[in-house]
């Protein structure tokens, strides 16, 4: 039997059923931190919302970078034109010489006046789209302007006073199946040499000319001054008529067109592309040496002792050694090179003759490197230190180098040449010393198309 002595007292409350003071202000808290307490819908809306808000705040950033580093950057120079002129046709190439602006269009050429932009004359001759386009100052008013038609003609006009006048189409034969193609043309800087070169079917060489500008010159004054005293006689005479003097404003340049006839250039030149390289017919190195002139033939590579089958065994030996990779990419033999540049050079060391009289500004030689070919050569243009006609031309002076050449500069002062290889090398030389300046390589697997100076 149990009794109860005490008397039945009421139990202290419990604190399970009570809200905590941190559930009381579950509304104030932040949702992320309470993300598991959210339901479904509003966890995935937050979601969404903070990817947004991510993908927005980088591409922030990623702009501010940018605008941050264009700032950095040097800003090129707006350049605006100054002034404009219209043409008739549509342009293809251009030429600045002196004053004059010439333009080659698609029918013809026109000569602008660079003072006031306004076209001084045009010429349309049998509809011929000019291609290509060199002019030279020659003085007094006077220009001498190469140009090159769609079909490969190369026209010489001169220019002077307003006025087009065709001295010869260089490249011009009545047999049209004897025709060669005119790829490129370069006049030397005071218009004394011209120089193109020509394709045929299955050769390539280069021309030569020298331009009679002084008589050219000579004979235009002449011309010009003739046309003027007979202008100032027939305005004299008919100074009461309107008409007259409309007509005679027009004399002067028909008087020089019709009349002046120009001495047409003379051929100094024709430079052919080297032979390949055969086995020799000489018994021993005496042999060869006799047959350099004067150490002219130096470094072109024909006076040897290596013979035919020597030649054979190598061939044979290289093709045994590498031919899977000649099955694999094809064998391409040697050809022809059909592709020159060259450049007029002025007066040096190297280029002067014993008895030679030059001039500074006159152009002296020319360098040609044929496409693939090691060797530069340089040619004199004196025609009294020439070989015979019906023999082939040899270089004057032969500068190798050690990989093919595939593009050349030479500096305005015709001192400094620079050759690039096809292994990508840029070597500069001094001209009137002969020996190199610098030697620059190009990261691999680079090939260099065209070098100028500046």
């Amino acid at each position: 039997l149990n009794t109860r002595t005490d008397p039945l007292g009421i139990p202290p409350p419990s604190d399970k059923d009570w809200p905590k003071e941190d559930e009381e202000d579950f509304f104030l808290l932040d949702p992320d931190r309470k993300r598991d307490v959210l339901p479904q819908p509003f966890r995935m809306i937050n979601k969404l919302v903070v990817q947004v808000f991510e993908s927005a705040m980088e591409i922030i950033e990623r702009r501010e970078m940018l605008r941050e580093a264009q700032k950095l950057k040097v800003q090129p120079k707006k350049c605006f034109p100054t002034a404009e002129f219209q043409v008739t046709e549509r342009a293809n190439c251009l030429a600045v010489s002196g004053k004059y602006i010439f333009v080659g269009l698609s029918v013809g050429l026109a000569a602008f006046n660079t003072c006031d932009f306004k076209d001084v004359c045009a010429r349309d001759a049998a509809n011929t789209e000019i291609c290509a386009i060199h002019a030279a100052d020659l003085g007094n008013e006077c220009h001498v302007l190469l140009a090159v038609d769609e079909m490969g003609l190369a026209w010489l006009f001169c220019f002077h006073k307003g006025s087009f006048l065709l001295i010869k189409i260089l490249n011009e034969v009545k047999d049209i199946s004897q025709r060669s193609t005119c790829v490129e043309v370069v006049l030397s800087r005071g218009g004394d040499y011209a120089g193109i070169l020509l394709q045929g079917n299955t050769k390539a060489w280069l021309e030569i000319y020298q331009l009679p500008k002084d008589s050219w010159l000579t004979e235009m004054e002449k011309n010009a001054g003739a046309a003027e005293e007979l202008a100032c006689s027939e305005r004299r005479s008919n100074s009461s008529s309107e008409v007259g003097t409309f007509l005679l404003q027009e004399l002067p340049v028909s008087a020089i067109q019709a009349d002046v006839k120009l001495d047409a250039p003379v051929l100094l030149l024709t430079v052919r592309p080297p032979k390949p390289i055969t086995g020799t017919s000489f018994k021993g190195p005496l042999d060869a040496l006799k047959e350099v002139d004067d150490g002219s033939m130096l470094g072109l590579g024909y006076n040897h002792l290596i013979k035919d089958s020597q030649w054979e065994l190598q061939e044979a030996i290289f093709r045994s050694t590498y031919q899977e990779y000649l099955e694999a990419e094809g064998v391409i033999e040697e050809e022809i090179p059909r592709y020159a540049v060259f450049h007029f050079l002025l007066p040096s060391q190297i280029l002067e003759g014993p008895e030679m009289k030059v001039q500074p500004d006159i152009p002296v030689g020319i360098g040609v490197h044929w496409a693939g070919n090691h060797n530069f050569c340089l040619y004199l243009l004196n025609p009294s230190l020439q070989e015979k006609a019906d023999s082939d031309l040899k270089p004057d002076v032969v500068w190798p180098c050690a990989a093919p050449i595939a593009c050349s500069a030479v500096s305005s002062c015709s001192r400094y040449l620079a050759l690039a290889g096809e292994d990508a090398t840029i070597t500069i030389w001094d001209k009137h010393l002969g020996y190199p300046l610098s030697v620059t390589a190009i990261l691999e697997e680079r090939f260099i198309r065209s070098i100028h100076f500046l």
